[in-house]
């Protein structure tokens, strides 16, 4: 498969703050990478670089962030925009707070995706109303027709990720995009994302402090700690055989959550 995006020994930089340290990877076209680590470890200033989202105050210090070959760090704004939503789409974590309040959704999806001029209303319609079914989302037109404050946070969070799938980029990155489901529609959103990687090639980054969320998406691990990678190998590798402590205890820490949840639904049932 072909390379799609390399991170090419990245720096971050907040003011004098140095948040990501010497960061390598790359992603092939169809790839999974799950990044994952505690909160601070610089893992969102990560995939942020990426879209040119890092604030007044961030910026790649050093290094290069390269899609399809063409360097991201040295585009100017209006490059970037042409970029982001029909090549590299984002999922953030708490999607409702990008959300203008006083404009319908369907308002505000049109214009993101009318912007690149690749989606005319009729097929905009068609693929929203077949994403927002798959993702579990019923009653289209009434969701359409709401301000964001008239939906609930999880039904905005799956809007929120229609929303980055609906032009179909070549890279998604996710930042911890179900940690705010239920678990029933965490299962209908990563089985969507696995099935829009199937269908149009599209590798997807997915950062996430749940190992196990992790290794049940992606085909390569990175693991990070204060800015820096602990560990970078394919998923199966990393879990099976850790070389470094820190991701034996990210290891260890989620299968006893997991026994603590099992324990807890016997006492429950």
């Amino acid at each position: 498969m072909a390379e799609i995006l390399r991170y090419d020994h990245v720096y971050i930089r907040y003011g004098r703050s140095l948040a990501v340290k010497d960061i390598s990877f790359s992603l092939d076209e169809g790839e999974i990478l799950g990044i994952v680590g505690e909160s601070g470890s610089g893992k969102s200033s990560l995939i942020r670089a990426a879209m040119g989202l890092l604030g007044n105050s961030g910026v790649v210090a050093e290094g290069d962030i390269l899609y399809r070959g063409k360097s991201l760090v040295s585009l100017d704004e209006a490059e970037m925009r042409s970029l982001n939503g029909v090549e590299l789409g984002m999922i953030f974590q708490n999607t409702g707070s990008f959300f203008c309040p006083v404009r319908r959704v369907k308002d505000q999806l049109y214009e993101s995706a009318a912007e690149h001029g690749h989606v005319g209303k009729e097929e905009f319609n068609n693929r929203l109303e077949e994403l927002f079914l798959r993702l579990g989302l019923e009653n289209v037109h009434r969701i359409l027709e709401s301000y964001p404050f008239e939906l609930s946070g999880g039904m905005l969070q799956r809007v929120g990720i229609a929303s980055a799938m609906l032009l179909y980029p070549g890279v998604i990155f996710a930042d911890e995009p179900t940690s705010d489901l239920d678990a029933s529609v965490q299962k209908q959103v990563i089985e969507e994302m696995l099935s829009l990687r199937d269908s149009f090639k599209t590798s997807i980054v997915l950062v996430t402090h749940n190992i196990k969320a992790a290794a049940a998406m992606s085909d390569r691990i990175l693991v990070m700690k204060s800015g820096e990678t602990v560990e970078y190998g394919k998923t199966e590798q990393v879990l099976a055989y850790p070389k470094k402590e820190f991701t034996k205890r990210l290891i260890e820490s989620e299968l006893n959550r997991s026994e603590e949840r099992r324990v807890g639904k016997e006492c429950r049932s």
